[in-house]
């Protein structure tokens, strides 16, 4: 009897194997291009099937006693899983001290899928998992989407937030990282012209000051007259600021409003009246007249 013929399957395919000059068969067969992971067992199983001249065919396969754990084939796909920041984003500026971030960590079409284990939200280098405290988890198309809230309130400044994980082939996905301030006091503001109550003749008001906001500037003034729409004065890089509006006659209200990059803002009232005004006399007595020498004349007069 002498072996003829021997070949493999896996995935459906037949590869042929070749004979050696030991008398060994072997050859080269192709892994299939999708991980084996989803699979039953996790392995795709492989068919040896040999024949000889007197046309005996024997297989073997993954079920084999002696040979089915050597014919299970292990396929591991090779493309990382992608982690994105969705909310806030980097740059981005908000006033809660418990800004919830939102992530998400997707793996190929087909592939073996994110290890939710694996899933990492750092805050600061505080690490928060899926089953944290204060960290919802919702599975998506391909991965999972998690929503992580600090469980304790952010200080003012500047924070870190990195997102890293795995599939579940061992693929380590790129670590993404965004950084977000934490702003939760309004800017500082003075006016210092107009002075409160001020009364005045000349329409042409300036209007002066200084701003500043520790951990979100720059900060925009704007000045609003009358409720009517609001004029941006430039502010210095002192946060000084300054420009002019033009009053209507009678009582005026005029707003400056400072706001920072992350949307606080902190606000002055004045109220300033402008009367042009000329006075007229109206009556008008002197007395006596004519008077003598070094006595005494009386005035009197009504102005308006």
């Amino acid at each position: 009897m002498a072996i003829i013929r021997v070949r493999a399957k896996v995935n459906g395919t037949w590869f042929a194997l070749s004979q050696d000059d030991s008398g060994k068969w072997g050859g080269t067969i192709i892994a299939p291009t999708e991980t084996s992971f989803r699979l039953s067992g996790g392995y795709y199983p492989v068919t040896i099937e040999a024949a000889n001249d007197a046309g005996t065919v024997k297989t073997w396969d993954a079920g084999d006693t002696a040979w089915g754990n050597t014919l299970r084939l292990v396929v591991r796909e090779t493309i990382k899983p992608v982690c994105t920041i969705l909310s806030p984003s980097d740059g981005a500026y908000t006033t809660n001290n418990q800004q919830p971030f939102t992530v998400r960590v997707t793996d190929e079409a087909g592939g073996s899928g994110v290890a939710l284990g694996t899933v990492e939200v750092k805050i600061d280098g505080k690490a928060y998992s899926h089953d944290s405290p204060g960290v919802a988890c919702q599975e998506i198309t391909n991965g999972y989407q998690l929503v992580c809230t600090p469980q304790e309130a952010l200080a003012d400044g500047r924070h870190t937030v990195t997102v890293n994980a795995r599939d579940n082939d061992g693929n380590a996905a790129a670590a993404v990282t965004a950084a977000v301030t934490v702003d939760t006091v309004p800017p500082s503001l003075t006016v210092e012209t107009p002075t409160a109550g001020l009364i005045t003749n000349n329409p042409d008001l300036m209007v002066t000051g200084f701003t500043n906001d520790a951990t979100s500037s720059p900060v925009a003034v704007t000045v609003a007259l009358n409720g009517e729409e609001s004029l941006t004065f430039p502010v210095g890089a002192d946060g000084a600021f300054s420009g002019a509006v033009l009053l209507a006659e009678g009582t005026n209200t005029i707003v400056v409003t400072a706001r920072d990059v992350a949307g606080k803002e902190s606000s002055v009232t004045r109220e300033v009246k402008l009367d042009t005004s000329i006075p007229e006399i109206r009556t008008l007595t002197m007395g006596p007249n004519p008077n003598n020498t070094g006595e005494s004349v009386t005035i009197t007069l009504e102005v308006s």
